[in-house]
């Protein structure tokens, strides 16, 4: 589950600079998180959207397929803060063990 909570933490992180791409959130996931298969991070996005994290909107037509665009919601932005605090707690911790 750390792993999910991370790459939860990191679509949050991308979607707090602003509106976002889906394609190019999976991309930029893709490039830091070789090992980890698109579908993983869609159903993370997807799960987002159905507990209210994020809202899921089209993007206008550019020639080619309709882009699907993700932003957070005030209910994303408190799962965010709150992620990111349990992540600087875990790394502190670790931290005071040595483990960097």
């Amino acid at each position: 589950m750390l792993k999910r909570d991370l790459l939860e933490l990191c679509l949050l992180h991308l979607m707090a600079q602003g509106d976002q791409y889906g394609y190019e959130l999976l991309r930029r996931l893709h490039d830091v998180f070789p090992d980890v298969q698109e579908s993983a991070l869609y159903a993370i996005l997807r799960q987002l959207c159905r507990e209210g994290a994020t809202e899921r909107y089209q993007g206008e037509i550019s020639g080619g397929p309709v882009r699907k665009y993700y932003r957070l919601t005030e209910a994303g932005q408190d799962r965010y803060a709150a992620l990111l605090t349990v992540w600087r707690d875990m790394r502190d911790a670790l931290s005071v063990l040595g483990i960097q």
